[in-house]
């Protein structure tokens, strides 16, 4: 079993349901705490990262935007092998987190090729500014189940 301490995200495809003023949704990869990802204000906003592998996640970390902060309240972290966002499993929901923070959200060795955060609701803005994936190479067995 191969063992990433590093963030598998890093090497993963992100997007989101859209973009704000330039956004992007690689802003949550780049390792700087001065951008973030934005989306327009929306019903069910989401940013997700295609992980390319199945991993086995043991953790999951989220740092928030310095203003705006209470926007990220609420939103749920999902893993899971599935496009459709609902059809993953929960690992975690962001009750408050403050301005700048890190949170750590355990997924107890959930298996899935995508990490997702949304914010389920009418007239949402997502921000984040890194996200993190951290775990294990599932076994074969599991990469089946991609669909």
């Amino acid at each position: 079993m191969k063992f990433f301490p590093e963030n598998a995200a890093l090497w993963g495809k992100p997007s989101q349901s859209s973009t704000y003023a330039g956004s992007e949704p690689e802003f949550a990869l780049d390792g700087l705490l001065n951008s973030w990802t934005h989306t327009n204000e929306e019903t069910n906003p989401w940013w997700r990262v295609d992980l390319l592998k199945v991993y086995r996640v043991n953790r999951v970390t989220i740092t928030n935007r310095p203003s705006n902060a209470d926007r990220i309240n609420g939103a749920v972290i999902r893993i899971g092998n599935f496009l459709d966002i609902y059809s993953n499993t929960i690992c975690g929901v962001i009750s408050t987190l403050a301005a700048s923070a890190t949170a750590t959200f355990s997924c107890g060795g959930m298996v899935g090729r995508y990490m997702v955060v949304h914010i389920p609701g009418n007239q949402k803005i997502l921000s984040l500014v890194e996200a993190g994936v951290y775990g294990t190479l599932a076994g074969p067995a599991q990469a089946l189940l991609v669909p």
